[in-house]
């Protein structure tokens, strides 16, 4: 069997809490866990999750202005844009997300440039624009 292909370009996230938001990113996004690295104290040091060919990597933040690994990273909160195929979707990765624990941002709404669009925030910050708006079929 072929190894998958993955897009060359992959947001890797920090989190407080890498559980609890690979249970959010699962439950309220649809992605589905591919790898799983646990550091000390059974925390994730490193985690894959993957939707279609995209996947975010993620792992615990160490408190300490460190990550796991030791390298220094500013804190701050991250913003992603999901694509899907349909606009129906956005609406339901949007109620599933809520359900999940997200804060409203924007409400599923279709866009001015096409597409329809709707924006949530993760327990820990994170931004997550979901939208069927794709890139590359700008004019």
């Amino acid at each position: 069997m072929a190894a998958m292909e993955f897009s060359p370009v992959m947001p890797a996230l920090r989190y407080r809490d890498a559980d609890t938001a690979i249970r959010f990113l699962v439950q309220g996004l649809g992605f589905k866990q591919h790898a799983r690295y646990d550091g000390p104290n059974g925390v994730v040091a490193h985690a894959e999750l993957t939707r279609g060919t995209g996947m975010v990597l993620l792992g615990t933040d160490a408190g300490d202005g460190k990550a796991l690994d030791g390298v220094e990273l500013e804190r701050g909160p991250a913003a992603t844009y999901l694509v899907v195929e349909a606009d129906a979707e956005v609406d339901a990765l949007y109620a599933s997300a809520m359900q999940a624990g997200a804060t409203s941002v924007s409400a599923p709404k279709n866009q001015d440039y096409g597409g329809r669009g709707a924006t949530v925030r993760d327990p820990a910050g994170n931004y997550w624009s979901i939208g069927s708006y794709k890139p590359s079929s700008a004019k």
